[in-house]
Protein backbone atom coordinates (compact mmCIF):
# COMPACT_ATOMS: atom_id res chain seq x y z
CA UNK A 1 0.00 0.00 0.00
CA UNK A 2 1.33 3.38 -0.97
CA UNK A 3 1.87 6.19 1.55
CA UNK A 4 -0.91 8.09 -0.22
CA UNK A 5 -3.35 5.44 1.06
CA UNK A 6 -1.61 4.46 4.29
CA UNK A 7 -1.98 7.93 5.83
CA UNK A 8 -5.79 8.08 5.45
CA UNK A 9 -6.04 4.50 6.75
CA UNK A 10 -4.09 5.45 9.87
CA UNK A 11 -6.19 8.61 10.27
CA UNK A 12 -9.42 6.58 10.05
CA UNK A 13 -8.25 4.34 12.90
CA UNK A 14 -6.87 7.17 15.06
CA UNK A 15 -8.54 8.06 18.36
CA UNK A 16 -10.21 10.46 18.76
CA UNK A 17 -11.80 10.49 15.34
CA UNK A 18 -10.57 13.38 13.24
CA UNK A 19 -12.95 15.75 11.54
CA UNK A 20 -10.36 16.79 8.96
CA UNK A 21 -10.08 13.65 6.80
CA UNK A 22 -10.71 14.52 3.16
CA UNK A 23 -13.54 12.52 1.62
CA UNK A 24 -11.63 12.05 -1.64
CA UNK A 25 -8.86 10.28 0.35
CA UNK A 26 -11.38 7.93 1.97
CA UNK A 27 -13.00 7.15 -1.37
CA UNK A 28 -9.61 6.57 -3.01
CA UNK A 29 -8.55 4.25 -0.18
CA UNK A 30 -11.71 2.15 -0.47
CA UNK A 31 -11.30 1.95 -4.24
CA UNK A 32 -7.68 0.84 -3.82
CA UNK A 33 -8.82 -1.89 -1.42
CA UNK A 34 -11.07 -3.27 -4.16
CA UNK A 35 -14.41 -1.71 -3.32
CA UNK A 36 -16.94 -1.40 -6.09
CA UNK A 37 -18.49 2.08 -5.97
CA UNK A 38 -22.04 2.78 -7.05
CA UNK A 39 -23.97 6.01 -6.87
CA UNK A 40 -27.30 6.25 -5.14
CA UNK A 41 -29.81 9.04 -5.05
CA UNK A 42 -28.56 12.43 -3.96
CA UNK A 43 -25.18 12.18 -2.28
CA UNK A 44 -25.56 8.53 -1.26
CA UNK A 45 -22.73 6.16 -2.22
CA UNK A 46 -22.45 2.39 -1.86
CA UNK A 47 -19.11 0.61 -1.43
CA UNK A 48 -19.12 -3.16 -1.88
CA UNK A 49 -16.29 -5.57 -1.15
CA UNK A 50 -17.15 -9.26 -1.55
CA UNK A 51 -20.48 -9.54 0.33
CA UNK A 52 -19.94 -6.55 2.63
CA UNK A 53 -21.64 -3.26 1.78
CA UNK A 54 -21.28 0.22 3.22
CA UNK A 55 -23.81 2.98 2.52
CA UNK A 56 -22.73 6.55 3.29
CA UNK A 57 -23.46 10.08 2.17
CA UNK A 58 -20.77 12.18 0.54
CA UNK A 59 -20.12 15.35 2.51
CA UNK A 60 -21.26 18.64 1.06
CA UNK A 61 -20.49 21.46 0.74
CA UNK A 62 -17.28 20.88 2.75
CA UNK A 63 -14.71 18.34 1.50
CA UNK A 64 -14.08 16.69 4.90
CA UNK A 65 -15.93 13.55 5.93
CA UNK A 66 -18.14 13.73 9.01
CA UNK A 67 -16.95 11.92 12.12
CA UNK A 68 -19.87 9.47 12.09
CA UNK A 69 -19.03 8.55 8.47
CA UNK A 70 -15.40 7.90 9.45
CA UNK A 71 -16.67 5.70 12.30
CA UNK A 72 -18.80 3.74 9.80
CA UNK A 73 -15.86 3.39 7.42
CA UNK A 74 -13.68 2.18 10.32
CA UNK A 75 -16.27 -0.46 11.25
CA UNK A 76 -16.56 -1.52 7.61
CA UNK A 77 -12.79 -1.90 7.24
CA UNK A 78 -12.57 -3.81 10.53
CA UNK A 79 -15.28 -6.22 9.38
CA UNK A 80 -13.13 -6.87 6.29
CA UNK A 81 -10.08 -7.53 8.46
CA UNK A 82 -8.29 -4.38 7.33
CA UNK A 83 -6.39 -2.41 9.96
CA UNK A 84 -3.34 -0.17 9.79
Amino acid sequence: MRTKHRKPLEAIFADPISGTIAWRDVESLLETLGAAISEGSGSRVRFTVNDATLFVHRPHPQPEAKKYVIRNVRDFLTSLGITP
